[in-house]
């Protein structure tokens, strides 16, 4: 009581004999539900269809087979899936390391919002929404890298922000807590309160020059600290909630909601040096200085990088470019100078970093795009890592927030001279 709809020719005599050895196994079973007793009425309705799956197909099967017998108004479908299709399904699941990087171990429990280096030593800092602030010591013996936790320290509420003191021995960490703790981190003390404001702190940075602390937050103010006083030096408005700062003394650049840009020369910190609007259209993220002090870069949530130099008489060599795009725009989460070469990585919710050559005006490298945004990164002190976190950055909404796949990550990256160091642009002529 059946037939077969179509068996393709061809395969090993082995799978045919599995074939024929189901096929009357499966004429018996139909059978005896062909003279089993009458239901009683009222009958009931149709079944759904029912499929049965089997992975029997030899190795040198490239595709599947499938046949259906037909019985009453159910159908039974049979299917054999050779094992490089049983395996390809699996290749296409998301990754969130195409680039191969080392894997930083025991991440964070929740989204990661700041990764900042030592200046003096491979110690990497990590914040995070779980309310912590992690370190981790980095070993790269240059063919290989491994990671070791080393210590931690507990915010009441997530952490947004941090920074190294320039000496390498003391972390400061803000956030949602709305204060700052300082972390003696490498003698072991514990960590203290350094400064306080009235809504949470996104922004913070140590300035040596000057050894103050500067602390930027969504109660739209700047505020400047000696860590040894309980109130601060000065407290400067700005004119909305602060979003990114960069420091490269003496140059200092704030960046606010609506657009504002606010420029100051940390010899005299008390003033504003000059305001300006976003070259950008959308909402600021991210700022990073240039090397020289002699302008800024400014990242959008609409995928898109202005390079703004702060002379008056080189305002011709402003420019902007997009990034982080496909079919879709992306925010740019971070930019950070290579300390080296001079040029720049981008990262971006596309799950992708980009490097950069402002000068020559063109990308060095593309890197894969991982299965989840990339909301901040950070070189070491020489270059020769770049730390990147991969978890959801919630730029989409909770209703977008897929527990299965949103584990955080931290990646090191190994960046080759090519893809940081600087090209000369070859212009029409043909001469560089």
């Amino acid at each position: 009581p059946g037939c077969a709809k179509e068996i393709r020719q061809g395969y090993e005599d082995e799978t045919s004999s599995v074939i024929a050895t189901l096929r009357r196994a499966f004429d018996d079973l139909l059978l005896a539900v062909a003279t089993r007793p009458p239901t009683p009425p009222p009958p009931p309705p149709p079944p759904p269809a029912r499929t049965f799956q089997f992975l029997l197909c030899p190795l040198t099967c490239s595709d599947s087979l499938t046949f259906s017998y037909y019985f009453l108004d159910t159908e039974l479908s049979f299917s054999f899936v050779s094992i490089q299709a049983a395996m390809s399904t699996f290749s296409s699941l998301p990754n969130p390391n195409p680039n191969k990087s080392y894997e930083v171990v025991q991440a964070p429990s929740d989204s990661i919002s700041s990764l900042v280096f030592s200046p003096k030593a491979n110690h990497l800092i990590a914040t995070s929404w779980d309310n912590q602030v992690r370190c981790w010591e980095i070993m790269n013996s240059g063919t290989n890298v491994s990671t070791m936790p080393k210590a931690a320290i507990t915010h009441d509420q997530p952490v947004l922000c941090s920074t190294w003191k320039d000496d390498g021995t003391t972390v400061f960490s803000g956030g949602c807590d709305k204060q700052v703790k300082m972390w003696p981190l490498l003698s072991n003390a514990q960590p203290m309160t350094v400064a306080m404001h009235d809504a949470p702190v996104k922004e913070v940075a140590w300035i040596p020059e000057i050894s103050l602390l500067v602390t930027g937050s969504w109660d739209k103010t700047l505020r400047y600290w000696d860590t040894r006083q309980p109130n601060p030096v000065h407290i400067q408005q700005l004119p909305e909630r602060c979003y990114a700062l960069t420091v490269k003394y003496p140059l200092m650049v704030v960046g606010t909601a609506d657009r504002n840009l606010i420029i100051f020369n940390l010899q005299n910190p008390q003033t504003e040096f000059k305001r300006i609007t976003s070259p950008l259209k959308y909402q600021t993220r991210c700022l990073a200085a240039f090397p020289d002090q002699q302008g800024f870069l400014v990242g959008s949530i609409e995928g898109r990088v202005g390079v703004h130099h702060l002379d008056d008489a080189q305002q011709g060599k402003n420019f902007t470019f997009k990034c982080h795009r496909d079919s879709e725009i992306y925010s740019v989460n971070s930019l950070n100078f290579h300390p080296v070469h001079g040029t720049f990585a981008t990262a971006g919710s596309d799950g992708a970093f980009n490097f950069w050559d402002k000068d020559s005006k063109q990308r060095l490298k593309a890197m894969s795009r991982c299965s989840q945004p990339i909301p901040c990164s950070a070189f070491n002190n020489d270059g020769s890592i770049y730390a990147y976190a991969v978890c959801y950055d919630w730029s989409k909404g909770a209703e977008n927030h897929n527990p299965a796949t949103a584990k955080p990550y931290i990646f090191l990256h190994l960046p080759q001279e090519s893809e940081v160091k600087g090209k000369p642009r070859i212009g029409a002529t043909g001469r560089k």
